[in-house]
């Protein structure tokens, strides 16, 4: 399950959640679950972080919210030099994309990846943030935390070349998309 933790920011698979807009778009069970090429979501997640060489923890325990499991990702890795917030459902994110943001901490207190403007994840945190990310709760995640950095311009948004970093799975027409994209991916 995760490595060991040292001064490198630890990677957040975050795999507790309920799913919701998958099960409504008429998926069955859980999208982490849901074969992408053959595998399950989650495999190809997991597959990127542990080809990025970062430590990671995967906090798949059932949580109220998202706020909920950042916060509990974050204590079970609460020595690390910071955090990449990483979704399960992001199953095409490149691990040198992972391994950029991680990069990025080093003169930031919050990196935020983008692809073509659009923001995506994972959403790294160094270790000045610890305080404020186990104390959330509920479903807004570490938005309250981001607005905080930004005003004391501590936030980067980063550039990324990676259309993985935005492509997660929320629905059953997402999952043909990812589909679609890793199957036209170059090796």
């Amino acid at each position: 399950m995760a490595k060991s933790e040292s001064a490198s920011p630890v990677v957040l698979i975050l795999a507790s959640g309920r799913g919701e807009r998958f099960l409504a778009s008429g998926g069955s069970g859980s999208k982490l679950q849901a074969l992408l090429a053959g595998r399950p979501v989650l495999d190809w997640t997991l597959e990127a972080v542990k080809a990025c060489g970062l430590p990671w923890h995967l906090e798949d325990a059932g949580h109220a919210g998202m706020g909920d499991s950042i916060a509990a990702a974050v204590a079970a890795a609460r020595e690390a030099g910071g955090w990449l917030v990483l979704p399960g459902d992001l199953p095409l994110v490149r691990p040198q994309s992972l391994r950029a943001v991680a990069a990025a901490l080093a003169t930031h207190a919050v990196v935020l990846p983008r692809h073509l403007g659009q923001r995506g994840h994972p959403v790294g945190f160094d270790a000045s943030c610890r305080e404020a990310l186990l104390k959330l709760r509920g479903p807004q995640g570490a938005q309250e935390v981001v607005r905080a950095q930004a005003a004391a311009g501590r936030v980067l948004e980063l550039d990324l070349d990676d259309a993985g970093v935005v492509t997660d799975i929320d629905t059953l027409q997402d999952l043909r998309a990812a589909e679609q994209a890793l199957s036209a991916r170059s090796p």
